[in-house]
């Protein structure tokens, strides 16, 4: 009997550190899985924050890409700037010569008392082209 009964202690006694690794373990997997749990959920209000920002990066690229689409067909032709290029550089070639008329110290250049004259023969529609000739040989030189 007293076997038995040293078999029994020595059997509660392992039963005892059963049930202790047992506790420690299921604490453990307790820990665990509310580490899991938790980096879970962080990593998915990761992934909302990041599809929140690529989401708004998309659309201030395709703003950005509008607007550079509307601003192509803004610029002028080449054509265009090429003869506003060239007016300016005549008006700042000419503006020598009106500069002294412009401040009221002289008459006005030749080239406009030469222009007035021709245009009292002509008529209003042979004025207006005139004009537009004039203003385009301007543009041109």
């Amino acid at each position: 009997m007293t076997s038995y009964l040293a078999q029994e202690v020595r059997l509660a006694r392992r039963h005892e550190e059963i049930l202790s690794q047992r506790s420690v373990l299921l604490q453990q997997m307790e820990t665990y899985l509310g580490d899991k749990k938790t980096k879970k959920t962080w990593q998915t209000q990761a992934a909302d924050a990041a599809h929140k920002r690529n989401a708004a990066l998309l659309n201030d690229i395709e703003a950005a890409e509008k607007k550079l689409q509307e601003r192509v067909y803004l610029l002028p032709h080449p054509d265009t700037v090429k003869l506003e290029t060239l007016y300016w550089a005549s008006v700042e070639e000419s503006l020598p010569k009106w500069e002294q008329f412009l401040l009221g110290r002289a008459e006005a250049p030749i080239e406009i008392q030469k222009f007035t004259a021709e245009k009292s023969n002509l008529n209003e529609s042979q004025m207006d082209y005139l004009h537009a000739s004039h203003f385009f040989t301007i543009l041109l030189h």
